[in-house]
């Protein structure tokens, strides 16, 4: 489906009935990453699965797509939806996202999930998104994936070569110019789930400790045998750490 918001187009997936849970995908993807959660969700949630402005079917942008900006986006599209309050979750980019929506939107925010993300500020695309999947593929995926699935590495090699460059590059800029939220963790009340995979090299299991120990009362959860997707990676044992943190 598409919708427009904020002067762009707005490619999203609306599955499911119950308390609703936002989904936020990462770089350089869009909603398919999603495909094992939203299946595994729907059955008691109404799962929201937006492409972040420059991914997936969602519009391009020639200025830097900011988090606050896709943030607003999603903010808008809940808007649309009918959804005043919303389990909010992101990895990696998407948790960048996931923090500035709550930062700006915090009684919209049931729950928070952060998946292998970092509140820490930080590849250009010299060589075209075929280089950017060449370089992150070896550090978005477990070796044992890579060896052993070749589905989930096509999955997210495709995903990848798929994006606009120019969307990508929107957003490499967009994060660039990020806030550092470390200093704002320990304001978050809403329950907070963050979930990393052990061989995450992107945002190492130090990140997520850290956001444990800043937002109060935090659970972390370590994914053995996954990297910076974990949702793909080890997608049963994801599902089943959000599904329990749902129930709180």
């Amino acid at each position: 489906m598409k919708v427009r918001v904020r002067g762009i187009e707005l490619g999203y997936d609306d599955l499911g009935s119950g308390p609703a849970v936002v989904l936020l995908h990462g770089y350089p993807f869009n909603r398919s990453m999603w495909h094992e959660q939203v299946a595994a969700l729907k059955q008691t949630h109404r799962v929201i699965t937006p492409d972040l402005r420059g991914h997936g079917e969602s519009d391009v942008t020639s200025s830097p797509a900011t988090m606050k900006d896709m943030a607003l986006d999603v903010a808008a599209l809940l808007e649309l939806l009918n959804i005043s309050r919303a389990t909010v979750a992101g990895l990696s980019m998407g948790g960048y996202v996931a923090l500035a929506f709550y930062r700006l939107f915090q009684l919209r925010v049931r729950s928070l999930i952060l998946a292998d993300t970092r509140a820490q500020a930080e590849q250009a695309l010299e060589h075209g998104m075929e280089g950017i999947a060449n370089s992150l593929l070896p550090k978005l995926l477990a070796p044992e994936t890579v060896a052993r699935r070749p589905e989930v590495v096509k999955q997210v090699r495709e995903m990848m070569v798929k994006t606009v460059p120019q969307g990508a590059a929107a957003a490499l800029h967009g994060m660039a110019q990020r806030q550092d939220q470390t200093s704002f963790l320990y304001r978050i009340i809403s329950p907070t789930l963050i979930v990393v995979g052990r061989e995450d090299s992107i945002t190492p299991v130090a990140d997520a400790e850290l956001m444990h120990r800043e937002i109060g009362g935090s659970r972390l959860e370590i994914i053995e045998n996954a990297a910076h997707v974990s949702c793909l990676d080890q997608a049963d044992e994801f599902n089943r750490i959000v599904i329990k943190f749902l129930g709180f």
